[in-house]
């Protein structure tokens, strides 16, 4: 586990560096003192979990995870103020960490990210539960009409919260479901989902570029860029025929 630490306060920094310092298998890439250097450093070292304070000068801790939404680590708050729990959870904390806290009660947080990492690993691993044959096209909604898009149609998907945002072109549809429901249901030879918040169409792909730390950079015909996380990399390797 790759963790990153933020936090204004030294002394906040100095406790969780040496608590995860003593957790096995746990890898500190950097620490930040602001939410600004914590965008720059998630975008660095591309860590797997954040310990993320909320109140910090300039740039809050949810104004961290919003400026860097594609592909976000996960993240543990960690807090004094108990006032922003259910925010936390809404945007998809792994943990809130209230100060001060003791070395069991981290210990604890510690083993749910562990958790939480295990079953995307192997939730990405295992082939889609569906037995119903891949869909054609898809229901959306455009301009109050109900347009049935075509799979092959679209370029590549976005995961926002409890919706997913359709690119074909330049036109983009907003469908109501999760991008994990979405993926099982796609065809996989045609399919990929590159990152925690993103599917992409093959075809629509027209160069990957090594990046860093085991990431490619995805550049898509229409021009956008995308990364390719290390971690699903990983896990679409035997698909390819890339694990020997």
């Amino acid at each position: 586990m790759r963790a990153l630490i933020v936090d204004d306060e030294a002394p906040a920094r100095s406790k969780l560096r040496r608590l995860l310092s003593a957790a096995e298998e746990v890898e500190v890439v950097g620490e930040a003192r602001t939410g600004r250097e914590a965008v720059a450093a998630i975008k660095r070292s591309r860590p797997d979990v954040v310990f993320l304070d909320i109140q910090m000068p300039g740039l809050d801790g949810f104004g961290v995870l919003e400026t860097i939404a594609d592909d976000a680590p996960y993240v543990v708050f960690v807090t004094a103020d108990d006032r922003h729990a259910i925010r936390a959870f809404e945007v998809g904390a792994v943990d809130y960490l209230l100060k001060p806290y003791t070395p069991q009660r981290f210990d604890q947080v510690l083993e749910r990210a562990r958790a939480r990492m295990s079953t995307a690993t192997r939730s990405d691993d295992e082939p889609p539960t569906s037995t119903r044959a891949p869909l054609q096209r898809l229901l959306v909604i455009e301009d109050g009409r109900a347009v049935f898009l075509a799979v092959d149609r679209i370029d590549r998907i976005e995961a926002e919260r409890n919706y997913v945002t359709l690119v074909s072109g330049p036109n983009r549809y907003r469908l109501r479901a999760t991008l994990g429901a979405v993926a099982d249901r796609l065809d996989r030879a045609h399919f990929l989902r590159i990152n925690r918040s993103t599917l992409v169409r093959l075809d629509a792909v027209r160069t990957m570029h090594e990046w860093s730390h085991g990431d490619f950079r995805v550049v898509m015909h229409d021009g956008a860029e995308l990364v390719w996380s290390r971690r699903y990399r990983a896990a679409a390797e035997r698909e390819f025929g890339l694990d020997g």
